[in-house]
């Protein structure tokens, strides 16, 4: 992580801070992870891409996972601040953005929103634990050993 400046250190540490705190109080604070009334995700698979649909209602938050690879994302409805690493953008559907691998995001839903992730997904696998293996690193350790081995 050498690469990162002090700033984005620290928003990097906050985001894993808020993450885990909401975590371990998530009983009390009626948090949900994953799939969920609050957040109904939808997956499709066409040749070549998958496609993770999240609805978000206003005035919720969310945090994504730990991306691997840079990939695309995309706001059908609504509007949102998100906030990574690299600091917070407000984004007005419709849009499309380029999203840096290494990067969670804080997402936070002014309105009820509609976000989409697009992932290559060149084998046509549809087991999701397989595609978040592919896309998706456990922690910022994990996600630095993923870098090393693609230098």
């Amino acid at each position: 992580m050498s690469d990162l400046t002090i700033k984005q250190i620290e928003l990097k540490d906050k985001i894993d801070a808020l993450e885990q705190s909401l975590i371990n109080n998530k009983d009390e604070l009626g948090l949900v992870v994953g799939d969920s009334d609050v957040f109904p995700l939808k997956h499709t698979f066409v040749d070549g891409l998958y496609i993770r649909e999240i609805k978000m209602k206003a005035n919720t938050f969310a945090i994504g996972k730990l991306q691997k690879h840079e990939h695309l994302w995309m706001l059908l409805e609504g509007f949102l601040t998100v906030t990574t690493m690299s600091g917070s953008e407000e984004y007005e559907a419709p849009c499309y953005v380029k999203a840096k691998g290494g990067e969670k995001k804080v997402v936070y839903a002014h309105e009820d929103s509609t976000f989409v992730n697009i992932y290559p997904n060149p084998d046509n696998k549809q087991d999701l634990d397989e595609i978040e293996n592919t896309w998706i690193a456990k922690d910022y350790l994990e996600y630095e050993k993923f870098k090393q081995l693609k230098e």
